[in-house]
């Protein structure tokens, strides 16, 4: 696996692990904040990582085991469930947890579920198999209100309506399967001057389906609330988010947590990724880290 980590100095400063301490990655994915976690707490610290998807899962035990990481436990679930996996692992009171955000570069690059809209793939977009719905029977069997609610909401797509209408058209036709056949779609719903932008006009339209397929800002909310419950006193909870989307929903959890007394905000406000840091992963550029102490 190779993974370059986002933020991944801004989130040993604000975390701070300790020798000795329990750290747990909620999102390991490549596994690059862990082992960066680990050789802070080492040797007698230990991380419980979590991943939703499977051949994730099983490159991060295989890491573990290529590398004896004796203090790296992997579980394949997702952080909605974040307690129940901290009871059963013997990680209730935490010193501190990550979350970061989002599809990672293997879903995009490597997991051939429909993820990129610049590669001819099969519409599927689930994180994991069990998901209740995929890409394409979204696309193929919900109304077309609610085609543009989705896209609206979760892509704050201004011709979302248009785009709406259109898939309802061609699947008429045929059933939209392929990912390039739902950009060409895409492409026909919208003023030829939107094509033009520097960004893909289906952009905003795959990110919707994907988060609407996964559920993911409802499982942000809970993952957090679940990092709550099991933080000790002045652990730490930090969130990579990578859209305007996810770190409303962090913003406001936290929000919400800060006004019940329960955490102290350390980040008065998002925390951006430095220049160097978007040059050598430039996916990282949209990337904000918050983070909060349970007091």
């Amino acid at each position: 696996m190779v993974h370059i980590p986002v933020l991944l100095d801004e989130v040993l400063e604000y975390l701070d692990p300790k020798p000795g301490q329990k750290f747990i990655d909620a999102t390991i994915d490549g596994g690059g904040h862990s082992a960066a976690i680990l050789g802070k707490i080492g040797p007698n610290g230990k991380v419980l990582g979590i991943e939703i998807t499977p051949e994730l899962f099983s490159a991060a035990k295989l890491k573990i085991e290529n590398e004896k990481l004796k203090n790296l436990v992997v579980v394949n679930d997702s952080y909605v469930n974040l307690k129940k996996i901290a009871e059963e692992n013997n990680f209730t009171g935490a010193d501190g947890i990550l979350f970061d955000l989002g599809m990672s570069s293997w879903h995009l690059d490597q997991s051939g579920r429909g993820f990129s809209f610049q590669k001819d793939e099969i519409l599927d977009m689930r994180f994991n198999s069990e998901t209740e719905f995929s890409a394409l029977e979204i696309v193929n069997t919900f109304s077309e209100n609610d085609l543009k609610q989705i896209i609206s909401e979760y892509g704050e797509e201004r011709f979302a309506e248009s785009i709406a209408k259109k898939i309802v058209e061609a699947r008429k036709i045929k059933i939209i399967k392929t990912t390039l056949e739902l950009v060409e779609i895409i492409k026909n719903s919208v003023p030829v001057w939107y094509t033009n932008k520097r960004i893909n006009p289906a952009t905003k339209t795959f990110q919707a389906l994907r988060i609407r397929v996964n559920q993911e800002l409802e499982n942000i909310a809970k993952g957090l609330d679940g990092a709550l419950e099991i933080l000790k006193k002045d652990g730490r909870a930090a969130v990579i988010s990578f859209h305007a989307l996810e770190d409303r929903v962090v913003k406001n959890k936290f929000k919400d947590f800060k006004n019940k007394g329960l955490v102290e905000i350390l980040t008065k406000k998002a925390v951006a990724p430095e220049y160097p840091d978007v040059k050598s992963n430039p996916r990282a550029r949209s990337a904000k880290l918050r983070v909060f102490k349970k007091i």
